[in-house]
């Protein structure tokens, strides 16, 4: 995010993504086929976002580098985009489905 106005706070910054981004990466997750790679995309997507966020690191000895995952999950507490997320929206949207009536289109696909 190169806005002046989140230059400082990343506290607003995640804000933002958690609002924004978010949201629209798991838009329509309820009909996802994962496979066991697929799992790792998002992950592996948010992870990239908050390095963005929270900037690199600098060594004792001088030279900067990027944060460790391990250090990204003390800041951020393990609140990624969890697989387990994805596929509480999948049972949700079967739960859905399953209480419409049996003439319509979902309903039908799902006999």
């Amino acid at each position: 995010m190169k806005s002046k106005a989140l230059n400082r706070s990343s506290k607003l910054k995640i804000r933002v993504y958690q609002s924004l981004v978010r949201p629209v990466v798991t838009y329509g997750c309820e009909v996802w086929t994962l496979t066991n790679r697929d799992e790792q995309y998002p992950t592996i997507l948010e992870r990239r976002i908050l390095r963005k966020i929270y900037g690199p690191v600098q060594n004792e000895d001088g030279p900067w580098r990027i944060r460790m995952n391990y250090e990204l999950n003390e800041i951020r507490g393990n609140a990624d985009i969890r697989v387990a997320f994805i596929k509480s929206r999948r049972i949700a949207w079967l739960g859905h489905v399953m209480r419409k009536d049996d003439k319509r289109t979902p309903r039908k696909r799902m006999l």
